[in-house]
């Protein structure tokens, strides 16, 4: 058997994660144009029960995939196994020994983004 990759068409980190001042989250916040997508989780920054988290967004070419499929160089539904394959980018915070990912399928559209900022969140998509 052989092996199709599929590389990423978009992809967006998102997050609720508060700024500098800890007051303010930055949700819509949209950072579609980083080299990275960063995936965390903050729990008492703010206060001892506060959480702040970031989800990462990635769409793939569905449209080559269905392609694919019906010509039969992508086998049929239910007999493919799907592996994402992600990489850590090189920084100086510490990192799990494990973790889980939860990986969703999202049913409507959403924006890359032009962002860029991943400390202040000053980059908004805010639904326009």
């Amino acid at each position: 058997m052989s092996i199709l990759r599929y590389t990423a068409s978009l992809d967006n980190t998102i997050t609720n994660a508060f700024e500098e001042d800890l007051a303010t989250r930055g949700t819509g916040s949209n950072m579609g144009a980083s080299d990275v997508l960063e995936v965390f989780s903050i729990y008492g920054q703010q206060s001892s029960g506060s959480v702040e988290l970031s989800r990462v967004l990635i769409q793939f070419p569905t449209t080559s995939i269905v392609s694919d499929r019906t010509k039969e160089t992508l086998p049929a539904s239910g007999s493919v196994t799907w592996k994402l394959k992600l990489y850590n980018a090189a920084h100086y915070d510490t990192v799990p020994e494990s973790y889980t990912l939860q990986v969703s399928a999202i049913s409507s559209s959403w924006k890359e983004g032009i962002g860029l900022d991943m400390n202040d969140y000053t980059d908004k998509t805010l639904d326009d």
